[in-house]
C-alpha cells in the first residue's frame, strides 16, 4: 500500500520541488545584433500570487509592462543583470548569456535553495540548479524572469532609439530585420552593435 506522502507527491506538477526558496531565471536578447544580453532571476512569494504569468513572448507589451511592476512589487526578491556588448564579442553570446544569468542569481538578496533556468544550459552557480526546456511556459518563476528581462531590454532599445534614431531600435529591438540591415548598410556600425555577429562583421569588412 502506498503511503499518503508518496500519493501526494504523485499528484504534484512535473516541476514541483517542495518547500524552499526557488528561483526562476531567463534571458532576453540573444538573437539581436545590438545591445547587451539581459538576464533576470525571480524568487516568487507563494503568499502573494501573481495572475497571468506566461512566457513574455506571448504577452502584449502593455501586459508585460503591467506584470513587470507587479513582479517587482510582489516577489520575495528579484535581480536584473547584463553582459555587455564588449563581453558578448569577447566571450561569445552563449557564454555571455550564462554570465548574465550568474550575475542575476548572485545579485539576489536571498540565497536560493534551487535555481530553475530556462533552456538546456546552466550557468556556473554555487547552488543546485536545473535546466528546463521551454521553462518560461511551464514554471511561473521562469515566466516572471522572462518578463523582467524582456521589458528591461526593450526599454534600453527605446533609449538607444533616441540616440540613434536612424536605425529603428524602438521597432526591431536590435533584431536583424530588413529595416535594421538597411540602416547598417547606410549609416554604419554604432558602438551598440555586436561586432562578432555576421551581418555586423560584413559591414565592418566593407570599411
Amino acid at each position: 500500500m502506498r503511503s499518503p506522502k508518496s500519493s501526494l507527491r504523485d499528484k504534484q506538477p512535473a516541476h514541483w520541488h517542495g518547500p524552499g526558496l526557488i528561483v526562476g531565471v531567463d534571458e532576453a536578447g540573444r538573437g539581436p545584433l545590438a545591445g547587451p544580453v539581459v538576464a533576470a532571476a525571480v524568487m516568487l512569494n507563494i503568499d502573494k500570487p501573481i495572475a497571468g504569468l506566461a512566457d513574455s513572448k506571448v504577452l502584449t507589451e502593455k501586459r508585460r509592462e503591467r506584470l513587470f511592476d507587479e513582479i517587482r512589487a510582489r516577489a520575495l526578491c528579484c535581480c536584473i543583470a547584463e553582459a555587455s556588448v564588449e563581453e558578448i564579442d569577447q566571450l561569445n553570446i552563449l557564454q555571455a548569456t550564462l554570465l548574465a544569468m550568474r550575475r542575476a542569481v548572485e545579485g539576489l538578496r536571498l540565497k536560493p535553495t534551487l535555481v530553475l533556468v530556462d533552456g538546456n544550459r546552466l550557468p556556473q552557480l554555487h547552488v543546485p540548479a536545473e535546466a528546463i526546456v521551454k521553462g518560461d511556459a511551464k514554471v511561473p518563476a521562469i515566466s516572471a524572469a522572462s518578463i523582467l528581462a524582456k521589458v528591461h531590454r526593450d526599454r534600453q532599445c527605446l533609449q538607444m532609439d533616441e540616440i540613434y534614431p536612424a536605425y529603428g531600435f524602438a521597432k526591431h529591438k536590435g533584431y536583424p530585420t530588413a529595416q535594421h540591415l538597411a540602416a547598417l548598410r547606410e549609416h554604419g556600425v554604432t558602438p551598440w552593435h555586436r561586432r562578432t555577429f555576421g551581418p555586423v562583421q560584413e559591414i565592418l569588412a566593407r570599411g
